[in-house]
């Protein structure tokens, strides 16, 4: 086992299996919220385009920019909603009085089209303005150009109009079902923890084939491991983004806290749970990798490798007295191997791996440990 090398294998031509896995129940919940923007967006440009010709004045003559408000206000959070409508509506009023600025020099011709483009990209860089510095040179220019020789009409009815859509926009979102993603960030924190289990476990199985094992799968999930970390923190900022400002967060309460917390816990078993992916690789494939596993701790190192893995797979599947069995369970077998080591004479003079794998399963139990001792378990 331990005198085995061959080349790396080749990266597979499609995604790994368990990324499809991991990102497979999230991207159904995705789909879903997906699907309800949508048609609180259809029904909040419905509802602005229907008033827009009662607004006042002048105003009443543009009717077309309400719905364009109500898009732009659209937001998958209630708190997103709010800021983009007021940053878009800010960027408008800047715009338009940049535009307000040019048009009493004289008439729109090309040097005072580049004068607008130029300063709004400029103003567009201010502080703070968000997703309404986009709408900075799109204003100057539409008040410029689309204005003609009634500005002050075009650019009164282009600000109320979108005005009344962002309100609508707004309203809409926080009325009608506002969404709260707990449920997308829950699946995403559960289905990492299932595939670094499912790692640690075939990892384990490929320590006790003959060498080189005849799967080989785990060696490339490296990458696919570290973008489902990415996700779950995506998916957990986009939970607690999404309670802001929503009514429904005190009917359907969630720690986000606690979802914080076990993000920040998995991002460290990621990262040793990459470690021993990349030290077991080297072990078997990389010709320019000393160390080795030797014989006689291949099966207890996999034992342990598996002990970890079903302490990882408990917290979704089993109750808390369980838990607490297998990290014990771990924690001893982990320790006794260490021991071992230390006590007997290595029966190779090639350096051994073996250390290094122990002390990434020893932190990834000490985390477990520590997150049921804050949790008070």
């Amino acid at each position: 086992m331990s005198n085995v090398k061959r080349a790396s294998p080749p990266l597979p031509a499609a995604l790994p299996r368990l990324w499809r896995t991991v990102t497979g129940s999230v991207a159904s919940a995705l789909l879903w919220t997906r699907l309800q923007l949508a048609m609180k967006a259809a029904l909040a440009a419905g509802i602005a385009f229907f008033i827009a010709p009662y607004m006042p004045g002048s105003a009443a003559d543009y009717p077309y920019y309400a719905p364009l408000g109500a898009l732009v206000a659209m937001y998958e959070n209630v708190s997103g909603s709010m800021r983009q409508g007021v940053q878009t509506l800010v960027g408008l009023a800047i715009g338009i009085g940049l535009a307000f600025m040019l048009v009493s020099i004289g008439d729109p011709s090309p040097v005072t089209v580049a004068i607008v483009m130029g300063l709004g990209v400029i103003l567009a860089g201010l502080p703070r303005i968000g997703s309404g510095s986009d709408w900075i040179p799109t204003a100057a220019l539409l008040v410029l150009l689309v204005g003609g020789n009634n500005p002050d009409s075009f650019s009164f009815g282009y600000l109320v109009q979108m005005g009344a859509g962002v309100t609508v926009g707004i309203l809409v979102n926080l009325l009608v079902f506002p969404p709260l993603h707990f449920k997308a960030a829950a699946l995403s924190i559960a289905e990492l923890r299932l595939a670094l289990s499912q790692q640690l476990t075939d990892m384990a199985k490929a320590l006790q084939e003959n060498w080189p094992p005849e799967h080989e799968d785990w060696s490339r999930r490296s990458d696919s491991l570290a973008a489902s970390a990415r996700s779950v923190r995506l998916a957990v900022e986009k939970a607690d983004a999404s309670r802001r400002a929503n009514p429904r967060r005190r009917l359907h309460p969630r720690d986000v806290e606690q979802d914080y917390r076990n993000l920040r816990d998995l991002e460290r078993i990621t990262f040793h749970v990459q470690d021993v992916t990349q030290v077991l690789s080297d072990v078997i494939w990389a010709d320019d990798t000393p160390f080795v596993v030797p014989d006689e701790y291949a099966a207890p190192l996999a034992e342990a490798m598996t002990a970890v893995g079903n302490v990882l797979r408990s917290i979704e599947e089993e109750g808390k007295e369980r838990q607490l069995e297998l990290v014990e369970a771990a924690d001893a077998g982990v320790r006794e191997l260490t021991a071992r080591i230390g006590a007997e004479e290595a029966a190779t003079d090639a350096p051994s791996a073996v250390e290094s794998i122990l002390l990434s399963l020893h932190r990834m139990l000490r985390v477990v440990k520590n997150a049921k001792t804050k949790d008070g378990e």
